[in-house]
């Protein structure tokens, strides 16, 4: 049984944010952004497990294409995404998050 996703509202920020900034440099990369953000999170939702903890329970999945990562807390009930980082900032933007 797969477990539903909670995007926290700051992750789901940071998401349409990449999304649309994506789209803005050219018509359609906004569309494969979320495209492979949605694959990652299908991934994620299978498997859990396979991503790395990188603070207590808090696991990583990160894109191969774009430079994002997706945070996220496996829960019993849910996953919880975190946050939706792009990897080229300081991750002290993180700090008190994940």
């Amino acid at each position: 049984m797969s477990r539903p996703v909670l995007f926290r509202p700051v992750a789901q920020l940071e998401l349409d944010e990449a999304v649309g900034w994506y789209e803005r440099q050219k018509p359609g990369l906004g569309l494969e952004l979320k495209e492979a953000m949605d694959q990652m999170v299908a991934r994620i939702v299978e498997t859990p497990e396979r991503f790395r903890p990188v603070r207590g329970e808090v696991r990583r999945a990160l894109l191969r294409r774009n430079p994002y990562a997706i945070h996220f807390l496996p829960e019993p009930r849910f996953i919880i995404v975190l946050a939706v980082f792009n990897t080229k900032r300081d991750p002290r933007h993180l700090e008190g998050r994940c």
